[in-house]
């Protein structure tokens, strides 16, 4: 657990250096978010590769993959659903429980709780040694449905804050071609998949994405295109073909191995400090509302308008978003019964509880629509001590799996053949 524990600390190191940033940067501060953004999206399409690499799919038998699916969209919408009540009903006036500008206000705001950091969770398992688990293969499939279900969903709510806008479907049938070429080409593109060659295509997917981004804001700044490169970056590593899955497992290959398992942990690391990095200053003043909202000139919106609250107060939304939030996940729990132990499906559900940079961007993307107030401060802090455990989440995962029953070992023919048939 040494390297939880490293890792732990290169994100709290990256999160208090996240708001001191401003004040440091001065006017420079915008170009120096933009490096650490490709950066860090650097560092994630890195880390998506390789779990799209070793990333495998029965289509003998899609159908499970449809019920992971239903998993990760709960997963996505529960938290989500937990936090807006919790902001419209408890942080909000009981003039406003019935007004639709304050629901899609919070609405989008409520995001934040939903993605899973798909980089920082599997960064993380993979440290802890649990790679080779039951666990990390399912934790694979639900986080990165979870997070696609996240991108899904900002649509209509960006549709909700400035109206229909052909931007966004555009994104979403993008993302509906990038997986099936996932699902037709898997594993056949014979490109170079040294960890220099990875790190290219890292870099370059992170530099098209940003691009994109960046000249659709001159076409239209209201409304830009913002492909994650999570999605991406996962779909280039299941097209690419491994070679380890072909060669002999005696092969003399382990020496190479060394220097990527080393070249992977130190660029992980580095997205540690990034996803830090990338937290707004959660004392930021709100932007005020533009003519986008359909609001006058200078207007601000029901969040930003609300009064501040208490420290204690604030330390007592802070405690139940986190709780609502991770409470959302735990629906894994009661499915997968005849797949694994009780143990390993509390794991899972626990494994989803880190949040990182896919949450912060909300937050952003809450911040420029002038959503603010309390809401957004309790939002930022509850994000950063989700962050903060992220190294007790994982220390409680590997506690759980570590109660799991091993199963007999099969002492006749018969036994042991019952044992290799898989359990669907």
């Amino acid at each position: 657990m040494r390297k939880v524990a490293i890792y732990s600390i290169l994100l709290i190191l990256g999160l208090v250096a996240s708001q001191f940033l401003p004040a440091l940067a001065g006017d420079q501060l915008p170009r120096l978010s933009l490096v650490i953004l490709v950066l860090t999206m650097t560092a994630l399409a890195f880390i998506m590769i390789h779990v799209g690499l070793e990333f495998e799919i029965d289509k003998q038998n899609l159908r499970q993959y449809g019920w992971d699916y239903v998993v990760a969209f709960t997963a996505a919408s529960f938290p989500w659903i937990f936090c807006t009540a919790y902001f419209v009903f408890v942080m909000l006036p009981p003039e406003y429980w019935a007004t639709w500008k304050a629901w899609k206000e919070t609405l989008l705001a409520g995001r934040f709780a939903a993605p899973t950091s798909a980089g920082v969770l599997f960064s993380m398992l993979a440290a802890a040694g649990l790679a080779a688990t039951w666990l990390f293969r399912k934790a694979r499939i639900l986080a990165i449905f979870d997070d696609l279900d996240t991108v899904l969903l900002m649509i209509p709510l960006k549709m909700a804050m400035i109206g229909l806008a052909w931007q966004l479907g555009l994104i979403a049938v993008v993302m509906i071609g990038l997986l099936w070429l996932a699902y037709r080409y898997l594993h056949v593109l014979p490109l170079p998949v040294s960890w220099p060659w990875v790190l290219g295509y890292s870099a370059s997917i992170a530099l098209v994405c940003e691009g994109i981004h960046l000249a659709s804001k001159v076409i239209n700044e209201s409304v830009p295109l913002h492909l994650e490169v999570l999605l991406p970056a996962f779909v280039l590593g299941c097209m690419l073909k491994n070679p380890h899955a072909e060669a002999p497992q005696n092969a003399p290959h382990a020496g190479s191995d060394r220097g990527e398992q080393t070249a992977s942990t130190i660029i992980s690391a580095i997205f540690m400090v990034l996803v830090g990095l990338n937290m707004p200053p959660v004392f930021a003043p709100p932007a005020a509302a533009s003519a986008d909202l359909g609001e006058p000139p200078g207007a601000v919106t029901i969040t930003a308008a609300q009064p501040p609250v208490s420290w204690g107060m604030m330390a007592f939304h802070v405690a139940m978003l986190t709780i609502l939030s991770n409470l959302g996940k735990m629906f894994p729990v009661l499915c997968y019964r005849r797949e694994a132990h009780w143990r390993e499906r509390l794991a899972v559900a626990i494994g989803m509880w880190p949040r990182g940079e896919v949450g912060a961007g909300v937050l952003v993307i809450s911040l420029a629509y002038g959503i603010g107030g309390p809401i957004v401060t309790a939002a930022m802090l509850s994000l950063s001590l989700n962050l903060l455990l992220t190294g007790l989440f994982i220390l409680m995962v590997r506690r759980l799996l570590a109660g799991v029953p091993q199963p007999p070992v099969a002492t006749t023919p018969a036994d042991r053949s019952q044992q290799m048939t898989p359990v669907h």
